[in-house]
């Protein structure tokens, strides 16, 4: 099976990525979007996803490899978690504005739909971001 890449975003003061470096593994969870539920399903073990702060810092932050199996939420069955393994913080961090200014991501759901908290992310942006952090592997 091919790994895939996702983008999942997170308020700092709710969750950090430095809360998640400290945990070491989390329950991705509290997604209500129907479109973002979709991509939680869509989640395999092994894939990528890229952790992103929203609100004020909206940048891509850290990153991280999904290491179960989508499951519904034992809280609400309408909603779906999975689990998550931290792999690393990208330092500098990847703003928004400059994922924006690179022209390249026009089509992109982060670039489209600012309140979507949890989406694919294309392979010309894990090529774009491996460009970025040669010594990180994705």
């Amino acid at each position: 099976m091919t790994r895939r890449y996702y983008l999942a975003k997170t308020d700092p003061e709710t969750y950090s990525v430095q809360q998640f470096a400290a945990e070491h593994e989390t329950n991705w969870d509290g997604v209500r979007n129907p479109q973002a539920l979709r991509a939680i399903r869509a989640m395999n073990t092994g894939d990528i996803v890229f952790i992103y702060h929203s609100m004020t810092a909206a940048a891509v932050v850290g990153y991280a490899k999904v290491i179960s199996t989508p499951v519904q939420d034992p809280v609400d069955e309408k909603l779906w978690t999975v689990r998550f393994r931290f792999l690393g913080v990208l330092e500098p961090t990847v703003s928004l504005k400059e994922i924006k200014a690179s022209g390249l991501f026009e089509d992109w759901s982060l670039v489209r739909q600012s309140r979507l908290s949890t989406m694919e992310a294309p392979s010309a942006f894990v090529d774009w971001m491996q460009a970025k952090f040669p010594k990180t592997r994705f």
